[in-house]
């Protein structure tokens, strides 16, 4: 039944990746957004898969090659990590990577890049990382990340329709609106991207719970991205050839 659904719903609303290759003589950006523990490690909160995840596996691989990448280039990376604060609730969901601790952090398979002199750590207290890099004094983090030398965004990460999708909405309509200058192109790359699963007959069972089937709600994400815009990618590669 859950398999019928899915391809009905391609059907109705068929989503068109395409290959996306960026330009070696631009600046092109690599965003991360809350691939973290708390969210992608096996058992390690209230938020994180309870057994292995192909989806998950497959978007923890496909980032890390894909940072790697960028850092042999040193090209610009920021890494968006979910971190609250005990006493500010995030709902509708429970309590969840509260700051300072192990949930908090990158996976195991991209620590490394805390080291790295091109990478961009940011901490944030929302689901969007747009949002969640405005500082008290009113200046955005990741606005002066862009600002003057960032031509195309690569988003990969979790959640594909929920973080990954309010960071890219936002930052679509910044760009529209003047404030990214002179970024051009939001491209969100499939295979690095996630969400998490959650059937209807476990949310049934728990007061005040919403369904969440994965690969429904990854489609639903991939496609509302596009239609804000976003150039969705079935693979990221670098070269001259048809470039973004």
């Amino acid at each position: 039944m859950a398999s019928h659904t899915i391809e009905l719903l391609k059907n109705e609303i068929p989503l068109e990746q395409e290959s996306v290759v960026l330009a070696e003589d631009t600046v092109n950006g690599l965003v991360l957004v809350d691939i973290i523990n708390g969210f992608c490690t096996v058992g390690a909160g209230n938020l994180a898969p309870r057994e292995p995840n192909r989806q998950i596996s497959e978007m923890i691989n496909e980032s890390t090659r894909l940072a790697k990448l960028f850092c042999e280039k040193k090209l610009p990376v920021m890494a968006f990590l979910d971190s609250h604060q005990p006493n500010k609730p995030e709902d509708p969901y429970p309590p969840h990577c509260i700051a300072g601790t192990h949930e908090s952090n990158l996976v195991s398979e991209l620590n490394w890049l805390e080291n790295e002199t091109n990478v961009t750590i940011r901490r944030k207290d929302c689901f969007d990382g747009y949002v969640g890099s405005i500082e008290e004094d009113g200046s955005n983090v990741f606005v002066d990340w862009v600002k003057n030398r960032i031509k195309t965004v690569v988003v990969v990460g979790v959640c594909t329709d929920i973080c990954v999708l309010d960071f890219v909405c936002s930052t679509i309509s910044a760009k529209n609106h003047g404030l990214l200058k002179p970024l051009e192109n939001v491209v969100v790359y499939s295979h690095a991207c996630a969400t998490f699963n959650f059937p209807l007959e476990i949310a049934t069972n728990i007061k005040g719970s919403l369904a969440h089937p994965q690969e429904f709600m990854h489609h639903v994400g991939l496609y509302m991205a596009k239609e804000r815009g976003a150039k969705i990618a079935k693979e990221v590669l670098f070269g001259a050839v048809d470039k973004v």
